[in-house]
């Protein structure tokens, strides 16, 4: 089974690069075991789609977030990380990393979660 695990820090200062690791196990990332993605939820809202990365590793974004979005991997480690630039408080929330079948919120695996505070 896919085991997935977010690291990172969890305070970042506004206008800085929030930047988190995703280190999976059970599989590997380059398998065709359909997209390694990047979710979040904010207090009060619903799971939102940050961007995903197919096993070929082309990348695929939200396009609220495109601008500031890059998601890169490491095959050798089995890791793939999500960059998220010029962080404001709005994006504060509790971040996943999630092996989903498609570019969305559907998710097959995911990890735990990690809070991420934007904050000064």
């Amino acid at each position: 089974q896919v085991q997935l695990q977010e690291s990172g820090p969890g305070l970042v200062k506004p206008s800085q690069t929030l930047s988190l690791t995703c280190t999976v196990s059970g599989g590997l990332i380059t398998d065709n075991l359909y997209y390694w993605s990047w979710l979040r939820q904010s207090p009060g809202k619903g799971l939102e789609w940050i961007g995903s990365q197919s096993s070929g590793g082309s990348s695929y974004y939200s396009p609220s977030l495109k601008s500031r979005t890059s998601i890169s991997r490491d095959t050798l480690k089995n890791q793939f990380t999500l960059q998220l630039s010029s962080v404001t408080p709005d994006d504060t929330a509790v971040y996943y990393c999630a092996n989903t079948p498609g570019t969305s919120v559907a998710i097959n695996y995911r990890g735990q979660g990690m809070q991420v505070t934007v904050s000064s």
